[in-house]
Parts: structure tokens; C-alpha cells; sequence
């Protein structure tokens, strides 16, 4: 199929189709306007003569010989091709073709996105026009296949596909390189289609799926109604020529729909390869964010594996970074967690800080696992992208980057569409909010950080106000337990999903002995876990500073977990009077008596959050590709995709849940 180019999270998220952005917005450099233009009558043509290939884009421009149909009338049959159009989308149905063809009119010339037909293609028998009103238009092609509906609603990017009986798959012929599954808990799954061999392979069913196609300027998305609706990729060609040609969507129980959408616009994607050489330099790109909205930006591991992050944008005023957020409500930054007794964990919200939404000039941001490192991807005032990959002994970026509009925010163009927009258009308030799960992405962040603990003390300690802040350093110890205590339940929680994941594919392993080296390799990423936590609680208990309070607990026959250990320093700190301490020496004795101890449990607890997040997240890419590789292991995958949702939400800040 040769396809012409142009020539020439909340609820009120969900109610309003809006995301609201950060606090004052982002400069003059993203002004954009507030009025949408009026929405272009429908329109239905009958060509008069039917045409043996897809209509050229300036057949489609020109429309030469073509009969307007008056709204309100229906068709049984043309004389031509059927022509639907709404302003901004067009779709033909030839006599002598099978499903529809797509255009998109955003461009300034018809261009063919994506071709739509119910697999496996065969000839239409009948065409006709079903409903022509101020709304909407609708075809109707009966061919051996099935006998589907082609639904254009006025104003809307998207047509909207339904099979009057029977069981039936809609393919949908789009040629890319790129496909994505955009994933809102974790890692979006990219799948490029040099890197697979086979010709058709099955991917996860999460709702939706967008092709990214023609010249960096068009993504065909396809959503469906619930995650049952199987999802396959077809693919052709060898080397650099090799891409999907297609997807193919069951469409399930009787009376479901799948909707496919075009999101057209200069520069609405970019890909660039990236090279292990490359890291830790600045690579400018080619490319302008051509409109304000969260873009996501997925790299490419060297394990095959997609890592996720969100592109930052430069602050109003000053010369740091903000990292968008579609959670952010009422124009606001995120809103920090606030203590027991009402404070902010100062450390864990300053720019660059865990659960901050705040960088400064040099982008340093710190998380679990990956530490200090530069954010790699960002855009200046002037909307130019920039890429730094990571130089970091635990993640290696080699292969193509990815770069895509995810949701908009409050400055984002009312002329100007992302994903999200089309899920909430299509599926409606109520599957919306339970899609995005809004509640379950929101971080959480109980007491105060062990580190930061340390840094209100020795601040109180000395400028010599102990004696008077008596209330304070209590709540500063009992902030640091609850902190401690909160890491501590989300590993348990950690530990418990692997256990119970690890007897769900013992289980599978016995009853489908023929998909075992994958069960395997499942069940040895999931083991990965226990062996992360194990190796942290040992150097918590080996720990020079924290021998005498794990002797402490022990003797008390309690087991020695971090918060039985900083609940046992809290009542050392007591009982060897360093609540009134004022000796020379004070930072010497905190730090052997306290602080030192303390932060050990601390560092050592956040990583080991941060870890069984990361293992995951991969448990969770990893089922979606052996899926692909393997249409057997279909069953599990959809099992541990859904399991590891569960356990990814509401994660703690220190956990790194978004970079």
C-alpha cells in the first residue's frame, strides 16, 4: 500500500479535558491562544466514478465531479466512491477497495494516514450512508469479512468504528517504524519494528496504541473499550526498511467500538538514535516543540528496555526547570506532603528533590537508585529540545529516542491535541478516570526524611536552641520514625507481590511446561526483589553505627527491622540526655549518637524502595515484550501487568515512581 505524503486525573481533568499546568506559567515564549475556531460543517460527497487505487491528495483537494449530498438525506448505494468529511478529518470508501481510507486536513493538503477495514480485507459489497445529520455522518460496508459502521462526529480527530454483528477484528494499515503502548504507571513499552523479526507479533492490551508515521508529523492512535480487545502488530521488510504495516484490534463483545484518531502537526514526534558514546553530552536537536503540553521522552536502554521520562520546561522567571505535571491541580506546583504536625519536608521538596517538581539551572535531580544525575532531556525558551544521556554504571542508553505529546496542560493550545484528549473523548468521563487512575499515581510522602532530620538538628544544635525547642526535636524524631516506618511498609509490600507473583508462575510453569525458559526468566527478574531487599537489611544490620541498637532490639526479642531500630535510637536519644545536650561537642556527639545511625537506615531503606520499584517496572516492560515474542504467554502477561499496576500505585516519593 503506498500512502500519498503532502506535497507542498483527576475528575475535573477528565470533565474539562484539561490538565492544569504549573503555577504563572511558562513566559511570553509560550503564549498561546484561548479561542478554538468554529468547528466546519459536515460534509458528503458522491465521487460519480468509482476509483481503483486511493484517491490522490489532490483528487481529494479539488474534488472535481464530485455530487454534495444535502445533510439529511441517506444513501443505499453510489454511484462512485462515498466521501465523509468534517474539516479536519476525511475518509473515503471505495467501490473498489475494502474499509475506509483516512485523511487528515490540518496540513493544508489532504494527506492519507491510515487505512481501516475488517480483517481479513475482503472487497466491499455495499456501501452506504446511514445517518447524515448536523452531528454526525456514518457509513455503512457490508463485505465477507462483516458489515461494520464508520462513525465521523463533527469537530472530533477521530472515526469511530463499530461491527453490526458478529465477531470481527478492525486492521489498521499505517506504516511506521514506531509503535507505542504509553503507559502511565511506569515505562511506556516502544516498540520498533527493526528490532523484530517477526512478521506478526501480539502486544498488550491497554487501551490504546499509537503509530507514528509520515514525516514526523502524524500519530495514528486506536483506542478501545476495555483491555480483553486483543491488540497485533504486522510487519514487512528487511534493515532500515522494515516497519509495521499495521494493527489489528479485536473488537470483543457485541456493540464495541474502537475509535482511531490522527493528531497531525509539524514536529509532532521526533526520534533520534542515541550511541553509548554519546553520554554525558549535550546533543541539541533538530526538532521545536511546536506547542506546550507534557511531552514524554522515551530512551532506549541497552537492555532492550524503555526508560520514560518528561521533557522539562524552563521556569517563568530565573533560569531553572519545571518538571509538568498533569497531576498538578489548580494551576499549582504539586502540592508538598505535609508532616504530622503540619511542616514540609524541606530536603525531599527543594528543587531537584525527590518529590519536587522544581530543578535548578543545572537540572541535578536526585532519586533512588540513579542518584545525582543531569535530567537528560529539556527545552529552552525558544521550545528547542535538548538530550543528555545518562553516564551512570546502572543505566546505559543506546538506540532510538522517542519524543511525543503525552497530555496537555492549562497553556496548551485549545487547537492543539495529545492522547490523553482523544481517550477522553472517546471513551467518556467514567472509563477516563479509571484509565488514568489519578488517585493511584499520586506520590506519597510520610514524616520527614532521615536526612533532613539531621540537618534540623545540627541547625538547632547550633545556634544553641535545644533547651527551647524542646517540642521540635521530638517532632523531628517522631517525623524521621514515621518516614522510616512508611519506606518500610511500601518494601513489605514489595517483598509480599513477589512472593505471591513467584507461586502465580510456579503455578503456570506446571500447567504449561512449553513456555518454561520464559516462566523462568519472569520468575528470576521477580526473585530479584528478595535479593535487593536482603542485601540492603544486611548493611543496615551490619552497619558500624548500628550494632549496639540492633544488640538493643534483639535483647528486647524484637525483630531488628528499621523502624524497630529508629524507634530504639529515638529512645536512646532520650535517655542519654542529648534532648538538653550542649557540650562543645555536640555535632560529634549527634552524629555518633543520632545522625549517623539514623541516616544509615534511612539511605539504605530509600534505595531498597527505589530498587524493588525498578525491578517492577522492568517485570512489567519485560512481560509486554516476551508477550510479543510469544503470543502464548499472552495470558501471563496481561496477569503481571495487571498485578504490577496494582503494586505501582501510590508509590512513596523516595521510590523515583517519576523521574
Amino acid at each position: 500500500m503506498n500512502f500519498a505524503r503532502p506535497s507542498g486525573a483527576f475528575l475535573l481533568f477528565c470533565v474539562l479535558g484539561i490538565a492544569t499546568t504549573l503555577a504563572g506559567g511558562y513566559g511570553t515564549a509560550f503564549a498561546q491562544g484561548t479561542a478554538e475556531p468554529a468547528r466546519a460543517a459536515l460534509a458528503v460527497w458522491d465521487t460519480g466514478t468509482a476509483s481503483a487505487e486511493a484517491l490522490a491528495s489532490e483528487a481529494v483537494e479539488h474534488k472535481n465531479g464530485w455530487k454534495r449530498i444535502q445533510s439529511g438525506e441517506t444513501v443505499n448505494g453510489f454511484q462512485g466512491d462515498a466521501v465523509v468529511s468534517n474539516g479536519r478529518l476525511l475518509a473515503v470508501a471505495r467501490q473498489h477497495g475494502s474499509g475506509i481510507e483516512l485523511y487528515s486536513l490540518g496540513l493544508g493538503k489532504p494527506a492519507l494516514r491510515a487505512r481501516l477495514l475488517l480483517a481479513p480485507g475482503a472487497a466491499s459489497d455495499r456501501i452506504a450512508l446511514t445517518e447524515n445529520g448536523r452531528a454526525a455522518v456514518c457509513l455503512e460496508m457490508a463485505s465477507k469479512s462483516g458489515v461494520a459502521r464508520f462513525r465521523l462526529k463533527r469537530g472530533e480527530l477521530f472515526v469511530e468504528s463499530q461491527v453490526v454483528s458478529g465477531e470481527a477484528t478492525l486492521r489498521v494499515e499505517c506504516p511506521s517504524r514506531f509503535a507505542v503502548l504509553p503507559d502511565f504507571f511506569a515505562d511506556d513499552i516502544l516498540f520498533d519494528a527493526r528490532k523484530v523479526s517477526l512478521d506478526k507479533v501480539e502486544l498488550p492490551s491497554e487501551n490504546f496504541l499509537l503509530h507514528f508515521t509520515g514525516r514526523q508529523d502524524a500519530i495514528v492512535m486506536s483506542v478501545f473499550e476495555n483491555r480483553a480487545q486483543d491488540v497485533r502488530v504486522t510487519l514487512a521488510g528487511k534493515g532500515d526498511e522494515r516497519a509495521i504495516t499495521g494493527s489489528e484490534i479485536d473488537f470483543g463483545k457485541q456493540g464495541s467500538k474502537i475509535w482511531v484518531a490522527v493528531l497531525e502537526g509539524a514536529g509532532m514526534w521526533h526520534s533520534i538514535d542515541v550511541q553509548p558514546a554519546q553520554a554525558g553530552k549535550i546533543l541539541p536537536l533538530q526538532w521545536k516543540m511546536p506547542f506546550l503540553a507534557q511531552w514524554r521522552v522515551d530512551f532506549t536502554r541497552k537492555d532492550g528496555l524503555t526508560d520514560s521520562w518528561d521533557m522539562l520546561l524552563p521556569e517563568k522567571e530565573g533560569n531553572g526547570f519545571i518538571k509538568p505535571s498533569w497531576l498538578a491541580q489548580d494551576g499549582q506546583i504539586s502540592k508538598p506532603t505535609r508532616t504530622a504536625t503540619g511542616e514540609v519536608d524541606r530536603d525531599a521538596y527543594r528543587p531537584g528533590g525527590p518529590a519536587s517538581d522544581r530543578l535548578g539551572p543545572d537540572r541535578r535531580r536526585w532519586t533512588t537508585v540513579l542518584g545525582h544525575v543531569p535530567y537528560p532531556c529539556w527545552s529552552d525558551h525558544d521550545r528547542h529540545g535538548f538530550l543528555q544521556p545518562l553516564k551512570h554504571k546502572r543505566v546505559t542508553f543506546d538506540g532510538p529516542v522517542l519524543i511525543y505529546a503525552l497530555n496537555r496542560l492549562a497553556e496548551t493550545p485549545v487547537t492543539s491535541y495529545t492522547p490523553v484528549d482523544i481517550v477522553r473523548n472517546t471513551l467518556g468521563v467514567g472509563p477516563c478516570q479509571y484509565i488514568l487512575d489519578v488517585e493511584g499515581q499520586k506520590q506519597e510522602h510520610v514524616g520527614r526524611a532521615t536526612c533532613h532530620v539531621r540537618t534540623l538538628l545540627n541547625e538547632i544544635y547550633g545556634s544553641h536552641r535545644q533547651k527551647e525547642m524542646h517540642k521540635e526535636i521530638e517532632n523531628y524524631l517522631g517525623d524521621a520514625l514515621d518516614f522510616v516506618t512508611h519506606i518500610r511498609n511500601r518494601v513489605l509490600a514489595y517483598v509480599s507481590f513477589g512472593k505471591d507473583l513467584r507461586k502465580y508462575l510456579a503455578e503456570e510453569r506446571a500447567t504449561h511446561p512449553e513456555l518454561k525458559e520464559s516462566l523462568n526468566e519472569l520468575e528470576a527478574l521477580t526473585r530479584e526483589i528478595d535479593v535487593r531487599v536482603e542485601s540492603r537489611i544486611q548493611a543496615i544490620l551490619r552497619h558500624q553505627m548500628l550494632k549496639e541498637t540492633v544488640a538493643e532490639v534483639q535483647k528486647q526479642q524484637v525483630e531488628p527491622t528499621p523502624p524497630a531500630l529508629a524507634a530504639q535510637l529515638n529512645r536512646d536519644f532520650l535517655a542519654k540526655g542529648l534532648l538538653d545536650y550542649e557540650g562543645a561537642d555536640w555535632a560529634r556527639k549527634l552524629k555518633k549518637e543520632y545522625t549517623d545511625a539514623l541516616t544509615a537506615i534511612g539511605g539504605e531503606q530509600d534505595e531498597m524502595v527505589g530498587e524493588c520499584r525498578w525491578v517492577v517496572k522492568a517485570l512489567r516492560q519485560k512481560a509486554g515484550i516476551l508477550m510479543a515474542t510469544d503470543p502464548r504467554l499472552a495470558p501471563v502477561a496481561a496477569e503481571i501487568r495487571a498485578r504490577t499496576q496494582k503494586i505501582l500505585r501510590g508509590g512513596a516519593a523516595y521510590e523515583g515512581a517519576r523521574h
